[in-house]
């Protein structure tokens, strides 16, 4: 029962990482500049992403533009692209997957199965956890290389933006769901190869009835 309920809580935090894995890879706010201007009416936020740059003014209004040519992207951006759709992908699949093997479900088949289930989704889990680490730590060590470097203009320079951080939360709520699986699993198999079955021996009928009988040839 302890198990389940550790299986159902590693759940609830991969649903947590695959939403916030989508959101990061979509949301434009990867990195932030904020330009204040002599006067507050023309303060803009420039919010550059993965798929589209975005202007926002003080008086309400933005703007976007797509990011079509991908020849033209820098090789980090490029790289969170690829890694962070890789990542939804991924943790997709562990949703899936683990909704077979769990214990409190009715899916999958025998205790086997479902054990080999969970563990197939807890290594899918943490891929994915990786995937979505390897791109925000590239990303942020961009930005705060620029930002400190003395030959970049301040208009020219960034700071990490929620998308950075939301992409860092859910990676890690993928790890620690993928390690919860694949534990949980381990467990199992471990405590089947400390504990064997034990081997009950009866004693043989035969050997009963031959010793009754010889006693009555004695009386």
């Amino acid at each position: 029962m302890a198990s389940a309920s550790l299986q159902f809580f590693a759940f609830i935090l991969a649903l947590f990482g695959v939403f916030g894995d989508i959101a990061a890879t979509l949301l434009p706010n990867w990195k932030v500049n904020a330009d204040v201007g002599s006067n507050i009416i023309t303060a803009i936020t420039q919010m550059q992403g993965l798929w589209m740059d975005c202007t926002w003014y003080s008086t309400g209004m933005f703007s976007c533009t797509l990011k079509y040519s991908i020849l033209s992207l820098p090789v980090y951006i490029q790289a969170a692209r690829t890694t962070m759709v890789l990542s939804c992908i991924l943790s997709a699949f562990g949703i899936c997957i683990t909704t077979v093997g769990m214990k409190c479900t009715k899916l999958g088949g025998d205790s086997d199965s479902k054990s080999h289930a969970c563990f197939a989704g807890g290594i899918c889990f943490i891929l994915a956890g990786i995937s979505g680490l390897v791109p925000t730590s590239w990303y942020t060590r961009e930005i705060i290389s620029n930002f400190l470097d003395q030959t970049i203009p301040e208009s020219s320079k960034h700071e990490p933006g929620g998308a950075v951080y939301t992409g860092f939360i859910s990676a890690g709520f993928l790890l620690i769901a993928g390690v919860i699986f694949c534990t949980s699993c381990f467990n199992k198999q471990q405590g089947g190869w400390i504990y064997p079955p034990k081997q009950h021996h009866f004693p043989s009928t035969e050997q009963e009835s031959n010793e009754g009988y010889n006693l009555k040839d004695y009386v």
